[in-house]
């Protein structure tokens, strides 16, 4: 008569469950990827440009925080008020000029010595991936000859008590203005990450 340790079965079968959920686990991954690129296609096309088009400009910072509380900062109107406070050598005002910090909020941030300023409205807040952008409306490299520009803050858990803030600009130049080759001010996001990072530092 064959014998069928029952031992066997349960391990054969923990086996199995553990590569099912490796190979699920897998599959999310490369869904999240498809998800992201599509949803990036689709924002530049709803912006009316050729996803080939536009230039990036990107920065990374570590910050000893959690990304939990990054997040928190930068997902609503906290980072603007905090900018508010701690930039005064760069913006002499932020406004809220519609919304609530949630997506369709739009800001104005005016530089000093106050003849100029920045537009942008709240299009993307993702509690999941982490990732908030922002399209700009008026001022900064559209004043100057881009056609579109979208700023994308993105909070990656680095471990419990550690973040990297992850700052994409993407933007694309008139035909008529190629030869000038406009850029937005990448000097101004890294301040305003920089005053960030220390106030989630400071704060644990």
């Amino acid at each position: 008569m064959l014998y069928i340790n029952p031992e066997n079965c349960r391990n054969r079968e923990t086996r199995e469950s553990f590569q099912g959920l490796k190979q699920a686990k897998f599959q999310r991954k490369r869904m999240l990827k498809q998800f992201s690129l599509v949803f990036f296609v689709l924002l530049a096309c709803y912006n009316g440009v050729n996803s080939r088009e536009l230039k990036h400009i990107t920065k990374e910072l570590e910050v000893n925080a959690p990304a939990s509380e990054a997040w928190e900062l930068y997902r609503n109107l906290g980072l603007i008020n905090l900018i508010d406070r701690k930039l005064t050598n760069i913006f002499q005002s932020t406004e809220v000029l519609k919304g609530d910090g949630g997506v369709g909020t739009v800001v104005k941030l005016t530089f000093v010595p106050g003849n100029s300023s920045y537009t942008e409205k709240f299009t993307v807040i993702d509690d999941q991936r982490r990732v908030k952008e922002t399209k700009g409306l008026e001022g900064d490299c559209l004043a100057i000859g881009c056609s579109v520009q979208i700023l994308e803050y993105e909070i990656i858990e680095k471990s419990q008590n550690s973040s990297i803030i992850k700052s994409t600009i993407s933007y694309a130049v008139k035909e008529e203005f190629q030869a000038k080759d406009p850029k937005p001010s990448i000097q101004v996001v890294e301040a305003i990450v920089q005053i960030s990072k220390k106030f989630l530092e400071r704060n644990n």
